[in-house]
This record gives structure tokens, sequence and C-alpha cells, in this order.
């Protein structure tokens, strides 16, 4: 199951996330559901550091990846933070389970 932890400061802003495992919706290189979120999570970090001059670093290795953004946040960077929410709300609303009734994803929130 991959696992999604949004960070909120407690102004409601985000601070990161966190992304930990693997759906197991199909064989390595086939799961559309580590595509989706993969795609969803690096294209904003990417987006992040070209359009906007905020302070972020990131980590990753297999099956894990995390963002903060530790100082001020512009409204370039929520507005791709909420793209992201959105996207990876549509994945988990999409794939939340397998045919089994295996949970493939769950998105939560931790305030930090």
């Amino acid at each position: 199951m991959i696992t999604v932890k949004v960070k909120i400061d407690s102004d409601g802003r985000y601070r990161g996330f966190e992304v930990k495992g693997h759906a197991g919706f199909a064989p390595a290189g086939e799961d559309i559901v580590c595509a989706a979120v993969s795609v969803l999570t690096q294209n904003t970090i990417n987006a992040i550091e070209t359009f906007t001059k905020d302070d972020i670093s990131y980590s990753a290795d297999d099956g894990y990846l995390e963002c903060s953004l530790p100082g001020m946040v512009s409204e370039e960077s929520k507005l791709l933070l909420n793209a992201l929410m959105l996207g990876l709300e549509s994945v988990e609303e999409s794939y939340r389970t397998d045919k089994k009734g295996n949970q493939l994803i769950c998105i939560l929130t931790e305030e930090v």
C-alpha cells in the first residue's frame, strides 16, 4: 500500500508530504497506481523548484519520497500543492482498493 502523509501547519498551510510504499496493483514497471503517485509528487517538486523561489528540500529512495517546505510558502506553491492533492485524491477515489479488497493508497494529514 502507498501511504501519503500530507504535512500541514497549525494555520492549515501545506508544509510538505511523505510518500511510502508500493501499491501492489500490478507488477513493478506496470503499476499504474504507483506511476500516477510518482508522477504527481515528482512533478510537484519539480514545479515548485522551477516556478517559485520557495525553499524546498526532498529525498527519495525506492518506495519513498519526502518533501519539505521549511520557509514561507508562496501562493504559487500553495496552488501547486492544491493541484497535487486534487490529483492524489482522484487516484485514491479511483484506486482505493484492488479487486480483492486490499487497500492500495491511503492519504493522511499530519500537523507539524
